[in-house]
């Protein structure tokens, strides 16, 4: 018989050994479930974080540098961040003048605000005073209308640019331009509809929020009316340099001596990326280790059983070999059991996997690609095989004449 017939005869006997023990077998995958389980959750939700991740970097780009009292990466103590002075408006308006005529400065201000039109309400909208750069630092696309002008800006006009599910919300008909809505009571005239923009990082939806003059959002919206300076420097060069030189003006600003610490953070765009990628690995190296350990403790359930398997049919084999068949034959049958084993365990996992992704979505673009499926049905294909190498040697090597007398 050649190897194809082998593979066949012996696939088709594990079958019929695993149907005749079907609660064990159940039982022996728990530790092949849990493992393909935790590999195939882990590599789709890196996977929708890295494509969440890449699709939120890249509306902004990796040439934009944020200005701002904290630090997003730091090894200084929490006490000396938090006691740094505020970057106020005027500073930030001191920084415009002295900044590199080829960067694109804009000035911004977050908070939290409500947002009426007649009786729809919209409570916990993302309010953002910023001035007319704003449009190119956050790569904003319009679906009606205009961004803030620089005269509105100057003038603290009571002007505002509402995001995709805001108007969609409010207008559902369309028509929003020129229409007014109360952004914390306080009346404002809709100039401009944004595109959709969808999630940063799949969670924090960035079309539910409302533009309007920083000017305006400084002396009547902000709680604390700091801000930050988003400086796109485009160039992807010599950001370090351009880094510097961010850093240089804003040191003049603050009027820092040469031997004095900075009191400010020049945060990236690229030291982000840089961050969630070592985020990613370290995510990805406790995964691999809770899934080389389910793997491991599950493998140790498929050689036990093996071997008790490899012992009920110690007569079975003799009469296989006493009858012709190779050590190879032998071999093959029992691998085939131990693959056919996992194999099973590692369907149940991936559809487990394949609900929990469902869920998975509601909270970021989480997809079961084919590849990953690919991955965790061969793994547990590759653990039966290691885990029933011994046995089925064993069981191969056997002389048919002492097997035969275990009857």
């Amino acid at each position: 018989m050649n190897l194809l017939g082998e593979l066949k005869e012996g696939f088709g006997i594990s079958w019929g050994a695993i149907r005749a023990n079907k609660m064990r077998s159940v039982l022996t995958t728990l530790g092949i479930v849990i493992g393909i389980v935790t590999v195939t959750l882990m590599g789709t939700a890196i996977r929708g974080l890295n494509t969440a991740f890449a699709n939120s970097i890249s509306t902004v780009g990796t040439d934009v540098f944020f200005v701002q009292k904290f630090s997003w990466f730091s090894d200084d103590p929490w006490w000396k961040v938090r006691n740094r002075r505020e970057i106020y408006l005027a500073d930030g308006q001191s920084f415009l003048r002295s900044a590199n005529p080829a960067w694109v400065v804009a000035l911004e201000s977050i908070g939290i605000g409500t947002v009426k039109k007649g009786n729809n309400v919209a409570s916990g909208v993302v309010l953002v005073g910023t001035t007319e750069e704003e449009v190119i630092t956050s790569a904003l696309n319009f679906k009606e209308g205009r961004f803030l002008s620089g005269p509105e800006v100057d003038g603290a006009r009571p002007v505002c640019v509402l995001g995709s599910d805001l108007a969609n919300s409010f207008f559902p008909q369309g028509g929003a331009v020129g229409q007014e809505v109360r952004i914390n009571n306080a009346k404002f005239e809709v100039v401009g509809i944004l595109e959709k923009r969808g999630k940063f990082l799949g969670l924090e939806n960035l079309d539910n929020t409302v533009y309007i003059p920083v000017t305006r959002f400084v002396r009547r919206f902000a709680f604390f009316p700091g801000i930050r300076i988003a400086v796109k420097v485009g160039t992807l060069s010599s950001l370090d340099d351009s880094k510097e030189e961010v850093r240089g003006v804003m040191r003049r600003v603050r009027r820092l001596g040469p031997g004095d610490p900075d009191d400010f953070g020049v945060n990236s765009i690229e030291a982000l990326v840089t961050n969630f990628k070592r985020l990613s690995g370290i995510i990805g190296s406790v995964g691999l280790f809770i899934t080389g350990l389910s793997l491991f403790v599950g493998g140790i359930g498929i050689m036990n059983i093996m071997f008790v398997s490899v012992a009920e049919r110690t007569w079975e084999i003799g009469i296989r070999k006493a009858i012709g068949a190779k050590r190879r034959t032998i071999l093959i049958q029992f691998l085939s059991e131990a693959a056919t084993i996992c194999l099973l365990g590692g369907f149940i996992g991936v559809a487990i996997a394949w609900a929990a992704t469902l869920i998975l979505r509601t909270f970021m673009p989480a997809s079961m690609s084919p590849v990953i499926v690919g991955v965790a049905l061969a793994v547990s294909i590759l653990t039966g095989i290691v885990a029933g190498f011994v046995p089925a040697w064993r069981a191969a090597r056997m002389n048919p004449v002492d097997a035969l007398r275990n009857e």
